[in-house]
């Protein structure tokens, strides 16, 4: 065989060996736990991307929610010290601190046993892929909570099947060093039309009714967040403002707050945090929330 075919024949298996490549996707990431605490998963390459800087608040800062705080602190640090502990729901009002609870109980946590507590947050659109991540998980020396933020289901959504099989283990059990955390506005995670619509086509509707519910079922802990009253509310404001010293009269403080808080159209965690980044914005303070 002549060089010129020589060359055509290589160049045809490199083409080829490439469109081989690229419907095989690309190969799995090599996951290092020691870089980070916390993680995101990215189910494409089956890669644990550590962030090394988590967005989160001092478990001090959140206020208003003493006996869910308690509870799921309780839980973790069981978990932590390789007691069972449950998977837990944290549902309930927008801006109540349900996420920063959860990050702020891992790093509490952390700094109090100092054990290897891994956080690996799941975007709502990987829930699919849990059963990926739970096997990967199940390998490793690691205590791990799965935690995924404002979860929810809409209709025609089957992915809330796959969340089902993964908090039950299937034949195999949910693997011992894994628990899972959720937060959601929605006690059942299901929209209320949604279930509605279930029963009132449905055969026998209090199967499909059961079947929506069963989800929830799988949370062994369910920790409601309610809307905060103006007192809950004032005592967030008076804890930021003492943690990041920020100078203003408490009697001015509480009238700026509440009257931001009607802008916004109620009370929350969330609205007493965006109050006191403009405050200290106003009064040119840099905001450390470790």
């Amino acid at each position: 065989m002549s060089d010129a075919a020589n060359q055509l024949v290589l160049a045809e298996l490199r083409r080829l060996t490439a469109a081989v490549e690229r419907l095989a996707g690309p190969p799995p990431a090599e996951n290092d736990w020691s870089v980070a605490d916390c993680f995101v998963w990215s189910p494409a390459r089956s890669h644990l991307q550590p962030v090394r800087r988590p967005n989160r608040v001092a478990l001090s800062l959140i206020r208003g929610v003493d006996h869910v705080r308690d509870i799921l602190h309780e839980n973790t640090l069981r978990f932590a010290e390789g007691y069972p502990a449950n998977n837990v729901l944290l549902w309930g009002a927008r801006g109540m601190g349900k996420s920063s609870l959860v990050k702020a109980v891992h790093a509490d946590i952390l700094a109090q046993t100092g054990v290897s507590l891994k956080l690996v947050e799941v975007h709502r659109e990987d829930v699919s892929s849990l059963p990926t991540l739970l096997d990967l998980l199940k390998g490793t020396p690691h205590r791990v909570i799965v935690f995924c933020d404002d979860l929810s289901f809409d209709h025609d959504d089957t992915a809330y099947k796959s969340l089902k099989a993964a908090l039950d283990g299937g034949i195999e059990g949910r693997p011992d060093n894994v628990v899972f955390y959720a937060t959601s506005n929605r006690r059942h995670l299901l929209p209320r039309h949604m279930m509605e619509n279930e029963q009132s086509t449905a055969i026998n509707p209090s199967e499909a009714v059961e079947e929506k519910v069963s989800l929830s079922d799988r949370f062994g802990l369910w920790l409601g967040f309610h809307k905060c009253s103006q007192d809950d509310y004032l005592t967030m404001i008076d804890g930021y403002a003492a943690h990041f010293n920020l100078p203003l009269e408490r009697s001015d403080l509480h009238r700026e707050a509440l009257e931001w808080a009607t802008t916004r159209g109620g009370r929350s965690g969330r609205v007493a945090w965006q109050y006191i980044q403009d405050l200290a914005g106003r009064l040119r303070i840099t905001m450390d929330r470790s």
